[in-house]
């Protein structure tokens, strides 16, 4: 498998955990206006219902998540759409390939989009404390910004993006306990 391949499925699981419709919509649009073929087994994301319900998805995502704590309940429900979606799209990245490699690259794209999820939604459960709605907002469009140059690098820049995904997913690894220690300690002050 090539380094497009790799990149594909990671920038597919990583993006899918912070903006799956945004992920979804996006990469069929740079497949329908031929900026990125697909592999035939994702060309379907292409499909002018799936651009349809997938643009309208984004969009209300898009205006749900600059809402400060209507955005961490937007998280919660989504744990359970976004890391299999993430999975999902991985895995069909290579499927045409190698069955035993979707299977590989569906664990790798579902484990990136749980770090990115769980990384998203604490840091922005913490950012809500904040009685101002400027640090979510600023919060909110570095996702978008994020998660689309990411795919964008996944298609265009291959090493690149595995090097930024890399480094992105690290640093959720080392972020993730300290964003837990500090929504432990919210809750505790809160039921105190």
């Amino acid at each position: 498998m090539d380094a497009l391949s790799w990149a594909l499925v990671a920038g597919l699981g990583w993006t899918s955990g912070l903006r799956l419709y945004a992920t979804v919509f996006f990469i069929g649009l740079l497949h329908t206006s031929g900026q990125h073929q697909l592999p035939e087994s994702l060309a379907v994301l292409a499909h002018p219902w799936v651009l349809a319900v997938s643009g309208l998805l984004f969009v209300t995502e898009l205006l749900a998540d600059k809402l400060p704590g209507f955005d961490s309940v937007w998280d919660a429900m989504h744990t359970f759409i976004r890391i299999p979606g993430g999975a999902l799209l991985a895995a069909a990245a290579v499927v045409d390939a190698d069955p035993g490699l979707a299977v590989a690259a569906g664990l790798l794209g579902g484990t990136l989009a749980a770090g990115a999820h769980f990384t998203k939604a604490g840091g922005r459960a913490v950012i809500n404390l904040s009685p101002e709605p400027v640090s979510n907002w600023l919060a909110s469009l570095s996702e978008d910004v994020l998660s689309l140059g990411a795919l964008w690098a996944a298609v265009k820049f291959p090493l690149l993006a595995l090097i930024l995904i890399g480094l992105l997913a690290l640093a959720g690894l080392l972020l993730l306990p300290g964003l837990w220690r500090s929504i432990r300690r919210v809750l505790a002050w809160r039921r105190d």
